[in-house]
């Protein structure tokens, strides 16, 4: 069965490198017309606008502060201008680690950062897309691995914030249903990625995949191969779920 999202719109927040970059393409390239967004790394944003548009598709990228609620507004109502007033499915993947600092060493601004770029974000983006989201409307919010099992050490604000963002998509799902599916990504050790260049080492990896039942590490098509099934008719009748994508990782 082919998914096909043609007449469809998608924002998806951090949509320019890594999971974010291939949920845009996968989106794109299933017919969806995307706007994405970025932080940093204006090349790479240009680099995936382009590769969509090469390939036939449609898109368009917008510099985002998520973790500013007013820069958030501004930038969705840019977006759904450019999508042609409206936005059909939400993909808050705008997200960071930040850096590793234990608790007791911990100052309270990187304790807030640290939330308001994983979970703050989500609300921001949700809330200022919904008047653009009509009925048959997908959300799919980026949780993680960590907020199952807590994380790494010195992530404590990061495990948090993404438990939270599973909160908050249980939350939604109720609230927005029946019109609204909103479903969440909890990914374990996804690879190509800046994330785990950065925060685990590249020398790592193998050691890390040997140890997942599946023996290898996750890819950014893996991520968006769930966002897909997500928004596509496929999961027309799924809402507040939560899809374990870490080979094997985490069994609940």
């Amino acid at each position: 069965m082919n998914i096909n999202l043609s007449g469809k719109t998608a924002l998806v927040t951090g949509g320019n490198v890594g999971i974010g970059a291939g949920i845009s393409l996968a989106l794109a390239e299933c017919g969806a017309a995307v706007a994405l967004t970025y932080y940093s790394h204006k090349e790479s944003a240009e680099e995936t606008v382009a590769t969509i548009k090469a390939n036939g598709g449609k898109a368009v990228a917008f510099a985002l502060n998520a973790t500013d609620s007013a820069n958030v507004t501004e930038v969705v109502n840019q977006a759904a201008a450019a999508l042609g007033g409206k936005i059909d499915i939400l993909v808050n993947n705008a997200g960071h680690l930040i850096d590793r600092v234990e608790v007791h060493e911990m100052s309270d601004e990187h304790w807030h950062s640290v939330i308001d770029v994983n979970l703050s974000s989500a609300f921001y983006a949700t809330r200022a897309t919904l008047p653009y989201m009509g009925d048959g409307g997908r959300i799919v919010n980026m949780a993680s691995l960590a907020g199952r099992n807590g994380g790494g050490f010195g992530t404590a604000p990061y495990a948090a914030s993404k438990a939270g963002v599973i909160g908050f998509t249980r939350a939604m799902a109720k609230e927005l249903a029946p019109g609204i599916t909103v479903n969440a990504l909890s990914p374990g050790f996804i690879v190509d990625t800046p994330f785990h260049e950065t925060f685990t080492g590249v020398e790592k990896y193998d050691s890390i995949a040997g140890g997942l039942p599946l023996k290898r590490a996750g890819v950014p098509s893996d991520v968006a191969g769930a966002v897909l099934y997500f928004v596509s008719d496929l999961g027309a009748w799924i809402t507040g779920q939560v899809a374990e994508i870490n080979g094997g990782g985490w069994f609940v």
